[in-house]
């Protein structure tokens, strides 16, 4: 019984692949007896790599049905992470393939994400720090220096759209800092889970800040696009620590642009890595913060993603079934 992992590059920090790193595989590798980590995997390659494993490991490598049929021992893979969209899950049912993955390690990672995005924006923490380099403090009259608004996010509406156990944790923190919280309806069928829902189109204009938690399907592709941040108040602030895909970026950079919307703190996109030619990417979109999707990777999060990898392969060759999605 064989373990490969396609992608713990994804895992560790930059040139820290295997033991010199910074996170313990030790249980993931004490699963099977035989045990194979690359630090990266082309989609080439993927095929090659898994054709003798009992169990494929991968935190966003693609996993299709074509790389399936060519692994006759394979029998669980496991996602290290929490979205699945990037394993055919429906091949691996006809397959008998079970597919975990590890939902809630990185909730407390991503909220204080989250927070420290709207916080940056609303007190314009690096227009004030550009200014300070560029000497204008220092050059100023005053004993302080006022070149941007400042606002408190005390008393604003933060809009959620996506109330599982990322929204509902955000929501909490929310409330501690005395905000309103309204959790948008955007999809037939939802659940409201104990909290009042209000119809998307609806809450959009009465939010100060739209924070997304869903996931990225064919429903909510394209769900943030111009029609919906025209609703938007023009010095609202939107957040995207969910998935690319689910905003219009090119619509996003011209709303900023054109001072129909007051910032945004975008953590994800369309296309990762993303190529030069994304517009989010252009010079001097105002009030503007683009991370490298990191909202999820504190140290703490990523350890215990491996440890509820490792725990994952061990209920299954227990004969149990935990976090199962296919």
């Amino acid at each position: 019984m064989r373990i490969v992992l396609l992608d713990q590059g994804a895992m560790e920090l930059i040139g820290s692949v295997g033991s010199h790193g910074d996170l313990d595989f030790s249980r993931l590798a004490a699963t099977l007896p035989e045990w194979q980590a690359y630090e990266a995997t082309a989609d080439t390659q993927v095929a090659e790599r898994i054709a003798n494993a009992t169990v494929a490991v991968s935190n966003k490598v693609r996993i299709d049905d074509a790389a399936m049929s060519r692994a006759p021992h394979l029998r669980l893979i496991c996602i290290a992470a929490t979205g699945t969209n990037h394993v055919d899950l429906e091949a691996a049912r006809r397959r008998g393939i079970a597919v975990c993955n590890v939902p809630g390690y990185a909730t407390a990672s991503v909220v204080q994400h989250v927070f420290a995005l709207i916080l940056a924006l609303s007190i314009r923490l690096p227009d004030y720090q550009q200014a300070l380099r560029a000497g204008r403090w220092q050059q100023g009259s005053q004993f302080c220096l006022l070149d941007y608004p400042i606002r408190e996010i005390a008393g604003k509406t933060l809009g959620i759209i996506g109330y599982g156990e990322l929204g509902q944790a955000v929501a909490r923190i929310a409330e501690a800092f005395g905000m309103k919280i309204m959790v948008a309806h955007y999809r037939e069928g939802q659940p409201n889970a104990g909290q009042t829902r209000t119809p998307l189109q609806e809450l959009l204009p009465q939010v100060d800040i739209l924070s997304l938690h869903c996931p990225l399907t064919p429903e909510t592709r394209g769900l943030i696009g111009a029609a919906e941040l025209a609703l938007m108040r023009p010095d609202a602030l939107l957040i995207n620590t969910a998935r690319g895909g689910i905003v219009d970026e090119a619509a996003l950079a011209a709303a900023l642009c054109q001072g129909k919307l007051g910032g945004a703190g975008v953590d994800v996109l369309t296309q990762e890595p993303p190529t030069q030619d994304n517009p989010l990417l252009a010079a001097n979109i105002p009030n503007l913060i683009l991370t490298p999707h990191i909202a999820w990777a504190s140290r703490e999060a990523r350890q215990r993603l491996v440890d509820e990898v490792a725990a994952n392969i061990r209920a299954f060759l227990q004969g149990e079934t935990r976090h199962r999605v296919a």
